[in-house]
């Protein structure tokens, strides 16, 4: 699972006005009183001038009102703006109860102006204006909302201006422009009551209730009508995340590709896990777009299939197995060698010192032959309790299944969770590994509370095949691309930098000894194909990511904030990709909104 991507969250974001784990308030200095308009609260940075003063009579619309979780408040909204197009004229006023207010009353509301930063300042998102401890008198009702339409025409192709380098590179105090910028655009309509057209989905409905569109149909659609993130300089701006203000049971179970037909309306917000929310108070009609889950082919005789597959979290207790071994029979067509990533131990999550897995792979192997599949073999190596990271206590490992009928394993002697796996000459300066399951450089720091490597040697039609099994480390602790910071920090990659360093220098080992081996280093990378960490495992010319095969509008393995982008990659040594094979990322998850992994697998055909 990809951790910056996964994630733990209370039901509703919760708001607080002190420090805490779900947000911080910035610390301000209160001062007096004033009869103020909501775009001076606003005002035409990110960071209200007026942050910690009282004010007083701020008069406009209610035109959200939510009523659920600890986040209770309301949207309003002045109905005579400025002529600055920085300056919202929206504010969301946090009350902590549910508030008595409805969609169309005039009100007052005294309080104080607060900034709250969801997820607290250290993680980098920006904050969100609001009016804290307030006074609300209700004027009058029925008063028509005011609102805003975004569209393509309305949100900038640039995504952030270049952060202050005197602020650590924040936008906190820059002038916003948003006629030049996409994230300066949303800011000055934050708290605003804003209205699109039909919109694709861009990311299906997960099981918080929230799904992503664009509203730029064109910008980087992929061939299934996602939009792919092709680098870091592209990261669409057309894209926004939709919540309902109303029940959870009427929100729709969208898929990529289908069309939130009609008109989404409600206040735009900022939140968490994600930053730019319409949080609709009159949602668009779901129109299906008819997405079906893909399947490739069959290898032929002389090809081999290797695939990689991230399970999440797959445990015994589990009721997905019979789902998976669909995956693998009807949609991979049985592959002869599959990595697994994110096999947990025989007892899940419970944190029992329980490190073996072989009834969890076992139920998965049964689960294949009953869905027609082959009976599997399968090798991999138990960590040592709670050094790998994931879910703790559930030790997550990758794990080889092979098809014994098609593939041969070499076992040999001597690998163990501690014990790095080294390479040797044997007969006719052949390559072969000094254990057969063996884990790479298990003692680096580059290896520390994640998973290692698993090394296999495997023969196919008498031709020596090695397989690496990789499960990177998460993305956890990145700044999201809202980041106040521009552009965002990537704190991740300085382990996966080092973890890939590793297994590159492994390969090239494999290569010294046998230039032609053909080599195979896959599984959840946790990066993607453009990244740095790519790019090492590249270095020198010894790997080569396949999925760059592929026509770009379909390499991508995963999707985040409507964003579809490569997380997964199966790359190859020269002598494999000089010689005739064949990629395929195989969509069956995650576009869908009933996903069983957040990752979809990868299958590679070769002739070794």
């Amino acid at each position: 699972m990809f951790s910056v991507f996964s994630r733990s969250r209370l039901a509703a974001l919760a708001v607080v006005t002190a420090c805490g784990a779900a947000g911080t308030v910035l610390a301000v200095t209160p001062a007096h009183a004033d009869a103020v308009a909501i775009h001076d609260i606003q005002g035409s940075t990110r960071v209200s001038p007026l942050a910690g003063r009282a004010v007083t009579d701020v008069a406009g619309v209610v035109t959200g009102v939510r009523a659920y979780g600890s986040s209770k408040g309301f949207w309003f909204q002045d109905t005579r703006p400025d002529d600055d197009p920085a300056t919202s004229e929206g504010v969301f006023v946090f009350t902590g109860s549910t508030p008595t207010v409805r969609a169309g009353d005039a009100v007052t509301v005294s309080g104080t102006v607060t900034e709250y930063v969801p997820g607290g300042a250290a993680s980098g998102n920006q904050s969100l204006t609001e009016i804290s401890r307030p006074a609300v008198t209700v004027v009058s009702s029925g008063h028509e909302i005011p609102v805003t339409r975004i569209d393509a025409r309305s949100v900038p192709a640039a995504y952030a201006p270049q952060g202050d380098p005197a602020a650590q590179g924040s936008v906190d105090a820059l002038p916003l422009r948003p006629r030049a910028y996409a994230l300066d655009y949303y800011e000055s309509l934050e708290g605003q009551n804003v209205r699109i057209g039909s919109s694709r989905v861009v990311t299906a409905t997960d099981p918080y209730t929230e799904l992503w569109v664009t509203v730029k149909p064109h910008e980087n659609r992929t061939a299934r009508g996602g939009t792919r993130y092709g680098s870091y300089d592209a990261q669409n701006t057309g894209r926004l995340q939709i919540q309902s203000l109303g029940a959870t049971a009427d929100f729709p179970a969208a898929d990529v590709g289908d069309t939130l037909a009609g008109t989404t309306e409600g206040p735009l917000d900022f939140n968490q896990f994600g930053g730019y929310t319409l949080v609709a108070r009159d949602l668009g009609t779901l129109e299906q777009g008819g997405l079906r889950r893909e399947t490739t082919r069959r290898q032929k005789s002389a090809e081999l299939a290797v695939a990689t597959y991230n399970v999440e979290n797959l445990d015994p207790s589990d009721d997905t197995f019979a789902a998976h071994a669909s995956a693998i029979v009807d949609h991979l067509r049985s592959p002869d060698i599959v990595s697994l990533e994110e096999i947990q131990d025989n007892d899940g999550a419970e944190d029992s010192g329980t490190v073996a897995s072989d009834v969890t792979v076992g139920k998965l192997i049964d689960a294949i032959v009953a869905a027609g599949g082959p009976r599997y073999a399968w090798r991999g190596i138990d960590p040592v309790d709670g050094q790998d990271g994931g879910e703790p206590g559930g030790n997550i490992r990758q794990v080889f299944l092979f098809n014994p009928e098609r593939v041969s394993f070499t076992d040999r002697a001597g690998g163990d969770a501690t014990t790095a796996v080294g390479v040797t000459r044997a007969a006719h300066g052949k390559a072969a590994l000094t254990a057969s399951p063996g884990r790479i450089s298990p003692a680096s720091d580059a290896w520390k509370n994640s998973r290692k490597p698993l090394a296999g040697e495997f023969t196919f039609r008498g031709r020596t095949v090695f397989v690496i099994a990789n499960h990177f480390a998460s993305k956890g602790g990145d700044q999201g691309l809202t980041s106040r910071y521009q552009p965002p920090a990537r704190s991740s990659e300085t382990q996966r930098h080092a973890q890939a360093d590793e297994v590159n220098a492994f390969v090239k080992d494999v290569l010294k000894v046998q230039r032609d081996a053909d080599v195979i280093a896959l599984g959840d990378i946790n990066d993607f194909e453009f990244s740095g960490t790519a790019q090492r495992l590249e270095a020198g010319g010894a790997l080569w990511s396949a999925i760059k095969s592929l026509p770009k509008k379909e390499r991508y393995t995963y999707d985040y904030q409507g964003n579809s982008q490569v997380l997964d990659q199966i790359l190859v040594s020269p002598s494999i990709r000089r010689g005739p094979f064949a990629y395929d990322s195989v969509h069956l998850n995650s576009e869908f909104h009933d996903q069983i992994s957040d990752h979809d697998p990868q299958v590679l055909r070769l002739r070794p």
